[in-house]
């Protein structure tokens, strides 16, 4: 049995990886089998990580995170959780090739998926001009031209960020009205670098190495012209990876983790959520490490107030009874 178990290995479990192992709770990290380090292990060259200040590629970022985590001790198993038992003292983690592991503390760190178009080129393309993030790569498309898609709220926010660095950003919408709030429609509306492309579906991406254009048809007349982009930045959502958990963990209204304040409490004693999964605005490196560490504090001061059997029988360092208080009578004779 393990004191702590981390389901996840982007930002969010690393970092509560790191902290866990420093304090000597000898963290397994359940990495998956395929998409290990998380969302960047797609990216390219990430500039806004703190500590690196001439960037550095998304996947280089994710294995220091590793190398740092198992230089403190945590081990890593790269396989994929198929089934969770969160109840009772004793967590079961269920792993693809049979094993079942069992801890006292759960860290749920899964991170979430954006939502694709389905387009073969888009996923070959992600991180050469493709993006689902203008606050992650915005700065690389200066003076360039973009497309957004969608048409809720984070469509038009990320348009109209991008206006700070492109020429030109077209709000491509498969509907003749946004589902937007009226704010974000006006500021969008005002701002002269967009150009809205109502009723639109992106059929094609094209580039060799780099996005060159897009291909998009008209959902009323099915005509198709080409946008000569570099860059297409698609924001249609995301959805947090939850599945494991239904039934078991609350969820908010935007589908993510609920957790207590601003600790990462669930509604059961000894799991914690961490990251993207319990974060549905910023989403961002940091902000997804930064509650790995508030994870790895509260699973930790969880564990510290376990009896003394359950921490020795996961490995703990057994807690020396606590010295008698002498009797003031006694002292004061």
């Amino acid at each position: 049995m393990r004191q702590i178990v981390i389901i996840g290995s982007g930002p969010a479990g690393y970092t509560a990886a790191i902290y866990a192992a420093r304090a000597n709770l000898k963290p397994l990290v359940i990495a998956s089998s395929v998409e290990f380090g998380g969302e960047l292990m797609k990216t390219t060259e990430v500039e806004n990580f703190p500590g690196f200040p001439d960037g550095i590629m998304g996947p280089d970022l994710m294995m220091k995170m590793q190398a740092q985590a198992e230089r403190f001790g945590a081990e890593i198993v790269y396989d994929d959780v198929t089934k969770v038992e969160l109840a009772g003292d004793v967590k079961k983690i269920h792993l693809g090739d049979g094993t079942v592991v069992e801890a006292l503390a759960v860290i749920y760190a899964t991170g979430s998926e954006y939502r694709k178009l389905g387009l073969a080129d888009e996923t070959r393309l992600s991180g050469y001009g493709v993006s689902w993030c203008a606050t992650c790569d915005g700065a690389f498309f200066k003076q360039k031209k973009v497309a957004v898609i969608g048409g809720g709220d984070s469509a038009l926010e990320e348009a109209t960020f991008l206006t700070r660095f492109a020429d030109t950003v077209y709000l491509v919408h498969r509907r003749d009205a946004f589902r937007a709030s009226v704010a974000m429609q006006e500021r969008a509306f005002a701002d002269p670098k967009i150009q809205v492309l109502w009723n639109q579906e992106v059929a094609h991406v094209y580039g060799d190495e780099k996005v060159t254009g897009i291909g998009i048809v008209d959902t009323e007349t099915g005509t198709e012209t080409t946008l000569d982009v570099q860059g297409m930045f698609v924001a249609i959502g995301s959805d947090p990876r939850t599945h494991l958990i239904h039934g078991q963990l609350d969820l908010t209204e935007a589908g993510t983790i609920a957790v207590e304040g601003r600790s990462s409490r669930t509604n059961i004693p000894g799991v914690f959520a961490a990251g993207d999964v319990v974060d549905p605005t910023y989403k961002q490196a940091i902000t997804a490490a930064g509650s790995g560490t508030v994870a790895a504090l509260d699973a930790e001061h969880y564990l510290a107030d376990l009896p003394n059997d359950l921490l020795v029988a996961a490995g703990g360092d057994p807690r020396e009874p606590a010295a008698p208080v002498p009797d003031p009578a006694i002292i004061s004779a």
